[in-house]
């Protein structure tokens, strides 16, 4: 079977779109519980550099001879960290500071990109960082063998898709069916309301932003891993994709989640466009193709910030004198 319908290229399309969409869904939950506490988190995109960068340091040094699980687990483990160790500086600004949280947001950004070279550079003599990709799972037992599922969600996959599947529910779960949940939404709905009742307003937004920086540097190693073997200190503006996956999703989990893979099928289009026949015969110049997920993100924005609705105290910095 030729074409768009020929399944090898089906199958392909599906897991590079997982690819993408897997950091892009991190990434947008860490933007979530930042924005439902009451705090804009533009370093997004900073803060995924900064994962990347310590991640794949970590693995190119300790990958060898050790077991992939474990290089794994922890180049994971580290990224989360420093996220948070980033977004410690951003809650400081924003919340004890009460600095525009935009600003602070574009220069941990502005800081995240020169970071990563000028280490990686300091350190291995060069910006690039090189590193060998060996997690992926070339087929998950038995269900790896189910016909169709087990094609495409079951071969060659990462266990990080599975991982962000099960932050996706706890997520869900945290938000909506925890007291935790609860307080966090109150503070960035109506901070003078929580703070009456007991709530430390300021206790709830660290907690939002440090989640949000951990989900974050996860996120940035994430989409590292599986689409490319040199981290050049960049993550392409995924942090500001996930920031447009967001709003598209209306600040809901299972919303962000098809804004994800929305987003993702864009960017497989942009990047595998040459091995998908239908898209490669129809002579369309290639730049057509390289730009789709930012036009798309432009066109999308466009028609459906309008009826989302943000937290209604989020930028706001809080103020206990206000009622």
């Amino acid at each position: 079977m030729e074409g768009i319908f020929d399944l090898t290229v089906f199958y392909f399309i599906i897991r590079q779109t997982m690819f993408f969409a897997v950091p892009l869904l991190l990434v947008a939950l860490g933007g979530l519980f930042s924005e439902k506490s009451g705090v804009v988190n533009i370093a997004l995109e900073g803060k995924m550099i900064i994962g990347a960068f310590s991640g794949i340091m970590f693995i190119s040094f300790f990958q060898e001879g050790r077991p992939v699980w474990l290089t794994l687990l922890l180049a994971l483990l580290l990224a989360t960290g420093t996220g948070v160790v980033v977004s410690m500086f951003h809650a400081f600004a924003s919340i004890n500071l009460r600095a525009n949280q935009i600003i602070s947001g574009v220069a941990i950004n502005m800081f995240a990109a020169a970071f990563a070279v000028y280490f990686a550079t300091l350190i291995t003599g060069t910006r690039n960082l090189r590193f060998t990709n060996t997690f992926l799972i070339s087929e998950v037992p038995v269900l790896g063998r189910i016909p169709f599922i087990g094609d495409l969600f079951f071969q060659n996959t990462y266990f990080t898709t599975y991982l962000s599947l099960v932050i996706l529910g706890f997520t869900s779960f945290v938000l909506y069916k925890t007291k935790f949940g609860l307080r966090l939404r109150a503070c960035g709905e109506h901070p003078q309301a929580a703070d009456s009742v007991g709530v430390s307003v300021f206790k709830m937004r660290y907690a939002g932003v440090l989640i949000s920086g951990g989900l974050a540097g996860m996120g940035g190693l994430v989409l590292i891993i599986p689409t490319t073997a040199v981290f050049d200190g960049t993550v392409s503006g995924y942090g500001f994709l996930a920031l447009a996956v967001l709003i598209f999703g209306g600040w809901k989990p299972a919303r962000i989640l098809f804004a994800a893979f929305f987003f993702g099928i864009m960017q497989t289009i942009a990047q595998s466009y040459t091995i998908i026949p239908i898209l490669s015969d129809a002579g369309i110049p290639p730049v057509f193709y390289r730009i789709l997920p930012f036009v798309a993100t432009l066109i999308v924005l466009s028609f459906t910030s309008k009826n989302t609705m943000a937290p209604k105290a989020a930028g706001q910095p809080y103020d206990k004198g206000v009622r």
